[in-house]
């Protein structure tokens, strides 16, 4: 078993701080705004378990249809409403800590919603006064597995630097990334994913915190042969995301490998684990999940939660599920937690925490 004695070595998870739009929709009324009559789109919508999502859309302007949106105003849907959602998520991050944007020294910033250069981690610089000598790094085009991925160098960073301060934001504006053909490949997209944002401060430092979940290491599985399962491809416009029907049973054949292989590293058993928190990737993703590592359904509480009230929110989904779980007073020390995350690749991102 690796040695998990000394936690100024193992950072932590300090708080997370999360964010959507002002204005949210029922599956219904998108489907009403949207003008949907085709009866299969109207079962995606409405089968979806999803209640309502948090979306930026354009403005109807009297009857008719909504206005199309042009590749520039999803460019710049993309950069304002990360802007904004980030930066609402950064400060409700730091704000328990007592700390400001001054205090961070490393900044990720993940999304795959829009490609910016400079890149968002830049904008953030200029706009909330993090001091200009901090590290940088921008994960730009994982998708949905790609919190995970992000979280890995920020813990680096943080154990060999144990009086630093990382941040990682997630933020995904996936209403810039719609399009409206009326085709049920886009609409399986458009019925699934919406905005929002969250953001989680992490540190090693001994004596200045002492709670949230430690991180204790990582795994990563790729599955090459379904390398298109997951995918955005160009229209000559515009990019429209493509998701395959057989993504819940890729996932689900292959999550328990890295799983497996995290628990094995540390001795551990899936019994072991108090908490699961899995990226809410959609209900038969989650029901793949589940059945294969077999999971209870107070297990996944969180992921249908965050599911059915904010839809998929690609790389932040896990983080949104985490702040709900580090608000639970039932959630003990020396609990440990697994978060798993799901992506383009197809890939599975899994971290493993001890609270």
């Amino acid at each position: 078993m690796s040695d998990t004695s000394d936690e100024r070595v193992h950072p932590r998870l300090l708080s997370v701080g999360t964010s959507h739009p002002p204005m949210s929709w029922s599956q219904s009324e998108l489907l009403r705004r949207f003008r949907v009559t085709n009866q299969k789109i109207e079962n995606l919508f409405l089968n979806s378990h999803i209640d309502t999502r948090y979306l930026y859309l354009p403005e109807v302007q009297g009857p008719g249809e909504a206005p199309e949106e042009s590749s520039l105003a999803l460019w710049q849907k993309h950069l304002e409403g990360a802007m904004a959602m980030g930066s609402e998520a950064i400060a409700r991050a730091l704000e328990p800590l007592g700390l400001s944007v001054r205090d961070v020294d490393y900044l990720v910033c993940v999304s795959s919603t829009g490609f910016l250069c400079p890149s968002l981690t830049a904008h953030f610089v200029a706009k909330l006064g993090f001091r200009t000598d901090i590290h940088r790094v921008d994960v730009v085009g994982m998708g949905c597995n790609a919190g995970l991925n992000a979280l890995q160098p920020l813990v680096n960073y943080c154990r060999e630097n144990v009086k630093g301060l990382g941040l990682e934001l997630c933020v995904e504006v996936c209403s810039a990334a719609y399009v409206f053909d009326g085709t049920l490949r886009t609409s399986v997209v458009n019925s699934l994913f919406g905005d929002g944002a969250a953001a989680v401060a992490v540190g090693s430092g001994r004596d200045r915190w002492r709670h949230g979940a430690q991180i204790l290491g990582f795994t990563s599985h790729i599955i090459p042969e379904a390398i298109d399962a997951m995918r955005f491809d160009f229209d000559g416009e515009k990019n429209s995301f493509f998701l395959d029907k057989n993504i819940p049973y890729v996932i689900g054949e292959s999550v328990h490998v890295p799983v497996d292989a995290l628990l094995n590293k540390f001795g551990l058993e899936r019994s072991d684990i108090a908490h699961w928190i899995v990226h809410s990737g959609g209900k038969k993703v989650i029901d793949a999940i589940k059945y294969s590592l077999g999971l209870s359904e107070y297990d996944v509480r969180h992921t249908r939660n965050v599911l059915r009230e904010l839809g998929n929110l690609s790389s932040g989904s896990f983080l949104h599920s985490l702040d709900r779980l580090m608000r639970e007073p039932q959630v003990g020390c020396g609990d440990y937690v697994v978060m798993i995350t799901m992506g383009p690749g197809s890939s599975i991102e899994c971290c493993l925490g001890r609270f």
